[in-house]
């Protein structure tokens, strides 16, 4: 084999992104979401709080949850977020939208329990999908809600930074977020 005198990221970059590893950290273990925790995540999801800053914050209804179930399902990169303490199911995320030619993927569509908020589950939940991300590309964006402030402040808890604001995947002008590769090497 030649050497191409790339940086090694360069050819990690070649191999397609993997968009649901098992990744389990101290705290959580995410698995790939399965038809059947829809009715386990939805007694999480089922509570208005969480919702309640959320543009969506219908979403703890049966119908609206369905939508973003299915939808979850078929983006081929949601996982469902278990408690490895007593192995129960606390909330979802996902990687959507990877974009090869400018090197980034967005993570979102995130909730936990209300048990579970405070900072820790979160950053390690964010940690896990970081790390594996950055095996795969330079750059992870988020997009959040105008309105939702909490989702803003604990995404700068985990290093986020803004810098403007993009349209979602439904069309919705949302704040985005970005971290790189270099502000996780970097601290």
């Amino acid at each position: 084999m030649v050497d191409s005198g790339r940086p090694a990221i360069r050819e990690e970059l070649a191999i397609p992104f993997d968009l649901q590893p098992h990744l389990i950290g101290e705290r959580l273990e995410l698995r790939p979401l399965r038809a059947d925790d829809f009715d386990a995540l939805f007694a999480v999801a089922s509570d208005p709080l969480i919702w309640e800053q959320h543009p969506a914050s219908d979403r703890y209804k049966p119908d609206v949850f369905r939508q973003f179930f299915d939808d979850a399902m078929a983006c081929s990169g949601a996982f469902v977020v278990l408690d490895r303490k007593d192995g129960t199911v606390i909330g979802s995320s996902r990687y959507f939208g990877y974009d090869e030619a400018n090197n980034e993927v967005e993570i979102g569509w995130s909730f936990l329990a209300r048990s579970h908020w405070g900072g820790a589950y979160n950053a390690e939940m964010k940690g896990l999908m970081l790390r594996h991300a950055f095996r795969y590309v330079r750059s992870v964006v988020f997009l959040v809600g105008p309105h939702n402030l909490r989702s803003q402040r604990a995404l700068e808890k985990i290093g986020g930074k803004r810098v403007g604001t993009r349209a979602n995947s439904v069309g919705l002008e949302c704040v985005l977020f970005r971290i790189d590769a270099t502000d996780i090497s970097s601290s």
